[in-house]
């Protein structure tokens, strides 16, 4: 029986729930619990929406240098584009953080212009996995959409506002943080109608710009949805509870829009403003064919008549321009210590048990094969899969566990195979080769890590020593780390090993300090750990206490440096020490 609402009452939608389950799983699958929709976390008893705090994990004080520092370590060249994003998102939440944190600015409309970004550029050449990256450090939500797929209400095909709906789910159901959130949408390009033309299917795809402009500004999306019936027993549910009919929304006020495209032919367009046709003293020529020569000249005027509205080119007052990738930009960026595609693999082979190494020629050869396929770098995970295949299918049922790429395999991999298969003398070959390229590879990554994360360690006194930064790469090779995440890492361990200095001084009276190598001499043993330095830092505790006792009570001895002699032998270190100290 229904509440006079016309909706069905709690236990007519679990019993008709039940029924059609049972019809389609058999009676096996029932619905058994009386509170199966619970009420939204953040929904208050009488509908309204909860008043929620800044969300955490947010770096809304990020500098634009911060931030194309951070991509660097990742994205090769594109200094453009890393340029304009950084600034202007950086400048996006920084904004947001001072409206926070002056409460006269919050409802004040003046200037409140959103950065909504439009980047161009061919394909492969990084526009996803910049934003990805810029999300990730920022802490914010992130979701892609491919303008293609949606269309304006009342067509076939997806809502936009569903890409709001997803920021949600990304947040793990947190409105506060899905409002942060940054939403991008590939494939721009497709929805623009044809120049000169606005019939058949362009009304379509005009209607879907239209579809952006509200959510690209500012807007409030309704997180319940007649075609989603999870959102509408939840709305059922908090009826039936409250008796109240409570609106989810999400205001888009602070979502970043970022669009992208290749944009094929609006080059053309350009040229045409931009270069005088024809001969004479007013004419210039040019080359008929320089790729991106008058992209980077792009106007609002050129991308209304490739096709948009030019309400839709007003919400997207940034625009960046990637540059399609070369030969040597491929080959560098398999270099980088962080390249997805390398790391990638040898992943796919370490969960084989096997270690994987390439050699410079190798990458080289790779880099070659994928700029003859003009996809930019999805067709260096394409030369490498064609290349690696036929080991990855092979060596996981043998006893080889390392494996050095070589020119050979990119060229011909199956016969590469075959003799490594047939030639068991050669695989000590293999494995000396590996092992010096490990070392090479090793010496690499040290010099990445000073010259990217010396200035961070430092930063966080931590002195990036040769052994620290030995030990660091040593670690990002035999675990497949991060640079960053491990730099993090040693930081932490430094820190505890400053408690466990601050602990002995405290317990004898004396001020304990270590020194550099002593430090070094601690993060060698393994494993190493937070739990295994507080275990060392017990055993130095027991083992120095009588001897900095006894010290504590000499004048003018006012701290002990520990040595690594001191790490290594504490008792002999502690012994020699005091001998020396009382001497007469």
């Amino acid at each position: 029986m229904s509440d006079g609402t016309g909706l069905p009452s709690q236990k007519e939608l679990e019993r008709e729930i039940s029924q059609y389950l049972a019809k389609k799983y058999g009676e096996q699958v029932k619905i058994v619990s009386a509170n199966v929709f619970a009420q939204p976390e953040n929904v208050e008893k009488d509908g309204r929406e909860k008043v929620v705090s800044k969300p955490e994990n947010i770096d809304f004080s990020l500098t634009p240098e911060e931030l194309v520092d951070f991509l660097d370590d990742y994205v090769v060249q594109q200094e453009e584009a890393k340029a304009v994003l950084a600034t202007k998102i950086c400048t996006h939440f920084n904004r947001i953080r001072y409206a926070q944190e002056n409460a006269y600015q919050k409802n004040r409309n003046i200037g409140q212009i959103k950065s909504n970004v439009l980047l161009i550029g061919p394909t492969g050449v990084g526009k996803t996995f910049l934003i990805k990256l810029i999300a990730q450090r920022i802490g914010v939500p992130f979701v892609k959409g491919d303008a293609t797929k949606f269309s304006e209400t009342g067509y076939v095909g997806g809502d936009v506002e569903d890409l709001v709906r997803d920021l949600l789910r990304q947040a793990d159901g947190d409105i506060d943080k899905a409002q942060y959130g940054i939403i991008y949408v590939d494939e721009i390009d497709k929805i623009a109608a044809s120049q000169g033309g606005r019939w058949g299917a362009d009304v379509s795809r005009t209607g879907v710009q239209r579809a952006f402009l509200k959510p690209m500004e500012e807007t409030e999306v309704d997180l319940k949805v007649p075609h989603d019936p999870i959102s509408q027993l939840e709305a059922i549910e908090q009826y039936r509870a409250t008796g109240k009919r409570g609106k989810r929304v999400i205001n888009t006020r602070n979502i970043l829009f970022i669009m992208s495209g290749a944009f094929g032919g609006l080059e053309e367009i350009i040229k045409k403003r931009v270069q005088q046709q024809g001969m004479g003293f007013e004419g210039s020529i040019s080359s008929k064919k320089v790729s991106g020569q008058f992209t980077k000249q792009v106007k609002a005027e050129d991308l209304i008549e490739y096709g948009f509205e030019s309400e839709f080119v007003g919400r997207l007052p940034i625009i960046g321009i990637l540059d399609e990738l070369t030969e040597k930009d491929l080959y560098e960026i398999l270099l980088n210590p962080n390249s997805s595609v390398v790391v990638g693999k040898k992943q796919d082979f370490r969960a084989y048990g096997i270690h994987i190494l390439f050699e410079n020629d190798a990458l080289k050869a790779i880099a070659r094969k994928a700029a003859g396929e003009q996809t930019g770098a999805r067709g260096l995970l394409s030369v490498m899969e064609k290349a690696l295949l036929p080991f990855e299918k092979k060596l996981p049922s043998t006893d080889i566990k390392h494996l050095v790429v070589t020119t050979a395999m990119v060229s011909n991999p199956r016969r590469e195979l075959e003799n490594l298969l047939n030639q068991p003398e050669n695989r000590e070959l293999y494995r000396a080769r590996y092992d010096s390229l490990k070392d090479e590879e090793r010496l690499r990554l040290e010099e990445f890590i000073l010259r990217t994360r010396g200035g961070y360690l430092e930063t966080n006194k931590v002195l990036p020593t040769p052994q620290r930064l030995a030990m660091m790469a040593r670690q990002c090779i035999e675990e497949n780390m991060d640079s960053r995440d491990v730099c993090d890492e040693f930081i932490r361990f430094v820190r505890q090993i400053e408690i466990c200095a601050k602990s002995i001084s405290e317990k004898s009276g004396i001020g304990v300090a270590f020194n550099e190598d002593a430090i070094d001499s601690i993060l060698m043993h393994q494993p190493r750990s937070i739990e295994s330095i507080k275990f060392l830092c017990e055993k130095m505790t027991k083992a120095f206490e009588y001897g900095l006792q006894l010290l504590s009570h000499k004048k003018h001895m006012e701290k002990v440096i520990i040595t690594a002699q001191g790490i290594e032998t504490p008792e002999k270190f502690i012994n020699e020490l005091v001998g020396e100290s009382f001497k007469i």
